[in-house]
């Protein structure tokens, strides 16, 4: 048995290496034989100096301390328990020589290939390190958070600072994870090798692979070699450390993980750098002959609109037209500048990781830019230093603008080569995509003027729109169909419309509708139509069409707007609560009894607490109407509701039909991977609840999550960007194999596992049933629409099905058009279309030059009517809130913490919300900005006195009222001069 000079010797010994691989934070939490004091003090080193200066102090705390006995194995265990694995190795048990050198020489290779590895899909592999448990529960944590709060690169930089720490291993762990999540050439730079499970199918090494995974005897076009920034620079180092190593050293250090066939040897990854001169493998772009004939008239440079369905490799084919622009354009010796751009934050870094990046890394610099990303520059420098940007439509759309109004920091479509528009039958009028457009035909058209004049015409980029369906724009007839595509053409100033024959490509999944029998009992449903015809009956209402339906919703907000405006408090307030039991109603025929009874119980809590002021305020009064709602909810119809959600017999039978196809999937398939699509966020959460605590579906092996829209409309907390793609990232690699969504992941997504979707209960239009079909993408794919009898949900379905061969009717038409009078066409709906864009461009600046004096408008507490502020009191941050600073205003006004929703919004933050201090109506949130705390109204909580009419006002852009900005500089002085007067008396 070792002595005590043995131990501590030991620990002498190999401090260097536990200095770099103990997390000081971790390892405290597990060691009781150092004192509380000495412990925070360690961990104040950590948090003022570094972990490096904590882990000094906390070795001499070991080394020159007494301790009881026993410390040594607790010193091990505490090591190991704080995910320092590697570290407890080398104090119980320290690791040869040459396992030690191996080690070394993988670490060493993931810090020369960081700049490379820190482009990972971070939280994916984060969750596949900890699957294989090369990162602890903690890691995981501290890197999801650092994701989270830094963004994705922050995140992959902590990543791999604590891989390393584990014990040798972890390196060949490590390549299985970028196998796992797809990071193909993350794991050829680190091997220098594919690994076999990325040949798809038949495919051979080396033979190009198409879109689709069969291989192609010609390919198309392929790529030019040449060298990454990050391996020249690797070279420069690798040659130095060469020249230091000897070969035999090298060879000794080969990781072998025989579990997965995986080999990996730093000898022959150091030799591959050497003679790397001609350039790493890349993947070519090689198209089908149906995805090459589509492309040749945007190969000519021509504007083109190509139509393919959904997982026919539309991308792929944008992807090849902008490799073969910028190619054309360098070979002219003329700068190409592309653009790419996406509805959908997700979209970008879809579009990013999988696509352009992937195969034009290697000869063009490639970026993505979104309300979600981390590059804190000017997208105008963006766009100057990269020869590829993807980004969200409004950020182009934005600088744009800013050119337009003379702002140096703005870009101008003559900067632009090429603008590839995704999705593009959003092209419409009112759409940021159509905005865009417009100011590309205001200058063709000018050009043509120009040319007239034999003056110099302004440069505008070639135009590229994909989509997998136009729609028909609600048209009930062949005309209107046609129409309709015509002015999508005309929008993209499209040359032509490119459809193609996709032949045995062609994937249509297997469609069936579940009609669900209606209820022969619904007790449930009968009580709270029971509550709603004694609201009715008091506030003297009489209802034009029945409960529980989409007319009486409209029917009952119409009535509470009309009484806020009459202030008339016993019907707004009663309309209000018929309808959250209208929205119960709809839950009890689609979700579970008791998701709809917890969201009514859950409504009535928080009206409950709106009554109860904060401690030492006045008490909150409570009308006699508001008394008469919370007994109706809260005395014996509350429980007969509650006892009914209890009885499984009363559910209704869509749910019934749900669960049915749900295990007819998961027991028919091998591996079955599916999506759910819903209406409501509710109902999307409350169905991935049902079946999570379900454990018939666990049986079968289902793993549900749902996926939800980032906005902030709903009472219902969104999902951030990052925890969609969490979600997503978790279904590519089957941890989740059933997302319930709403309509968010039913266009652009590329999900393609996906082996099964249903609709439940959700029925909009042609666009949407095309894409959301489309998402079911692998072979034997199904296609399911979940109805209830007499929801008229199948009917309109049919409906869409007829629409879509109306569509495909009416693209046929326009591509057999003769090309005159197509041309002719299009230009008439261009000229339409910039002459509405001029009326309201008008309208615009004379309802700006109308903007009136603030002292006209007045806002009342919408719940009692009291006097809130006047327009005079009111400013503006960042031409975006309206706050209310003045003294008097926080005498009006209490605040409460926010429950739903927690805001993080550039340099200011919400702090709760305020309320009413007579009746707790909210009025807005108490935003923190830089430091001060400002009151946020919002409009649409308030009652608004505009030209002596009461106004329902949703928006504040619906008020035509210039309010001054916020003076920041002068609100800081008045409060340290008010600070100081405080102190000094």
């Amino acid at each position: 048995m070792a002595s005590e000079n043995d131990k501590i010797n030991l620990i002498k010994d190999f401090t260097p290496r536990l200095r770099k691989l103990i997390e000081v934070e971790l390892v405290l939490d597990h060691l009781d034989f150092i004192g509380k004091e000495q412990k925070d003090l360690i961990r104040t080193k950590a948090k003022t100096q570094s972990n490096l200066k904590a882990v000094d102090l906390l070795i001499e705390t070991i080394i020159y301390r007494q301790h009881p006995d026993g410390w040594f194995r607790e010193f091990v265990d505490a090591l190991s328990a704080g995910g320092c694995k590697h570290a407890a190795i080398y104090v119980d048990c320290p690791p040869s020589p040459s396992v030690e050198a191996e080690n070394d020489y993988c670490v060493r290779l993931i810090e020369l290939l960081s700049p490379s590895l820190l482009r990972m899909k971070t939280t994916e592999v984060c969750h596949a390190c900890f699957a294989e448990e090369i990162l602890s529960r903690e890691d995981l944590e501290i890197v999801l958070a650092e994701c989270q709060n830094k963004g994705n690169i922050s995140g992959a930089r902590e990543l791999l600072k604590r891989i390393v720490r584990f014990p040798p291993g972890w390196f060949s762990t490590f390549l299985n994870v970028l196998k796992k999540t797809e990071h193909l050439d993350l794991f050829k730079e680190l091997t220098g090798d594919t690994p076999d499970d990325f040949l798809i199918g038949n495919e051979q090494p080396g033979v190009p692979i198409d879109v689709n995974g069969a291989p192609e005897e010609q390919p198309v076009g392929t790529a030019e070699n040449s060298l990454l920034p990050e391996q020249e620079a690797l070279d420069s180092v690798t040659s130095t450390n060469l020249e230091a190593t000897s070969e035999t050293d090298l060879e000794s250090v080969a990781d072998v993980d025989n579990s997965s066939g995986v080999i990996f040897s730093p000898l022959q990854y150091f030799t591959d750098c050497t003679t790397v001169a001609e350039g790493p493998e890349k993947d070519d772009i090689v198209l089908r002959d149906y995805q090459m004939a589509v492309a040749k008239p945007a190969l000519e440079g021509k504007n083109i609109i190509i139509c393919l369905p959904t997982g026919s490799g539309k991308t792929r084919v944008a992807v090849y037209i902008t490799k073969e622009h910028l190619d054309n354009r360098r070979r002219e010796g003329r700068q190409g500048k592309v653009v790419i751009l996406v509805n959908k934050v997700p979209l970008v870094e879809q579009h990013y990781s999988t696509e352009f990046w992937k195969f034009l890394k290697h000869k063009y610099k490639v970026e993505r830019v979104s309300g979600d990303s981390q590059l804190k520059i000017s997208f105008t420098e963006i766009v100057q230093k990269n020869d590829i940007i993807i980004c969200t439509a409004q950020i182009l759309e934005n600088y744009l603008e800013r050119a337009h109004s003379g702002d140096d920091d703005g870009i101008k479509l003559s900067d632009l080569s090429l603008i590839v528009i995704d999705e593009c039958h959003h092209t419409q009028k009112g759409g940021v995509y159509n905005n865009i457009m417009i100011r590309y035909l205001k200058q063709k058209h000018k050009n043509v003027k120009l040319k007239k004049d034999q003056k110099e015409t302004v440069a505008i980029p070639q135009i590229l729109g994909l989509t997998a369906s136009p729609g028909v724009g609600g048209a009930k007839k062949m005309e209107k169909a046609e129409e309709h595509i015509l002015r999508i053409c005309a929008n993209l100033d499209a040359y032509k419309i490119m459809t193609g024959d996709l032949g045995e490509n062609k994937k249509e999944p297997h469609k069936n509708i579940a009609t669900a029998e209606a209820r022969k009992e619904d007790p449930f449903g009968d009580v709270i139509k029971g509550i709603m015809n004694a609201i009715h009956t008091h506030a003297e209402l009489n209802p034009t069409c029945d409960v529980g339906t989409q007319n009486y919703e409209q029917w009952v907000v119409q009535k509470e707007q009309n009484a806020a405006k009459e202030e008339n408090q016993k019907v707004r307030v009663c309309a209000e609560h018929l309808r959250q039991y209208n929205e119960a109603l709809y839950q009890n025929n689609t979700i579970r009894m008791c998701d709809a009874f917890s969201f009514l119980e859950k409504y009535f809590d928080e009206e409950l607490k709106k009554k109860v002021a904060p401690e030492g305020e006045e008490t909150i009064i409570k009308t006699d109407t508001e008394k008469f709602l919370f007994t109706l909810f809260k005395g014996n119809n509350k429980v007969k509701l509650q006892e009914l959600a209890k009885n499984p017999q009363y559910e209704n039978n869509s749910l019934f039909k749900l669960r049915t196809k749900i295990l007819q999937e998961f027991t028919s398939r091998e591996k079955a991977r599916g999506i759910i699509f819903t209406k409501t966020r509710r109902s999307a959460i409350a169905l991935a609840q049902w079946v999570q605590e379900n454990p018939k579906f666990q049986e079968v092996g289902v793993k549900a999550c749902h996926v939800i829209g980032g906005g902030d409309q709903s009472v219902v907390k969104p999902m951030t960007a990052a925890e969609q793609r969490d979600v997503l990232n978790k279904f590519r690699i089957a941890e989740v194999n059933l997302l319930i969504a709403t309509t968010v992941a039913e266009e652009g997504l590329d999900i393609a596992e996906c082996n099964f979707v249903i609709r439940y209960c959700l029925v909009t239009n042609e666009i949407a049933m095309i894409q959301a079909r489309g998402r079911g993408r692998a072979e034997d794919s199904s296609y399911t629409l979940v109805a209830g009898e007499g929801s008229g949900v199948a009917e309109r379905e049919s409906v869409n099905e007829y629409r879509e061969k109306m569509m495909s009717k009416a693209i046929e038409k326009v591509k057999k058009l003769n090309q005159e009078e197509y041309e002719n066409r299009i230009k008439e709906y261009q000229i339409q279309a910039i002459m509405e864009e001029r009326v309201r461009t008008t309208k615009k600046k004379q309802k700006g030059l109308k903007k009136e004096s603030p002292s006209k408008v007045k806002f009342s507490c919408r719940g009692c009517n009291k006097p809130v502020c006047s327009g005079e009191d009111i400013e503006i941050i960042e031409n975006m809130h309206r706050v209310n600073v003045k003294p008097q205003f926080r005498e009006i006004f209490i605040q409460r913490e926010n429950t739903t929703l927690a805001e993080r919004l550039l340099d200011y933050d919400t702090n709760g919300f305020i309320a009413c201090k007579d009746c707790g109506q909210r009025w807005g949130s108490l935003m923190l900005y830089r430091s001060i705390e400002c009151p946020c109204l919002d409009v649409k909580n308030l009652l608004v006195t505009y030209d002596e009419k009461k106004k329902n006002i949703k928006k504040w852009n619906e008020l035509t009222i210039q309010f001054p900005a916020f003076d920041y500089a002068e609100y800081a002085r008045n409060m340290a001069e008010s600070s100081e007067d405080e102190e000094s008396m």
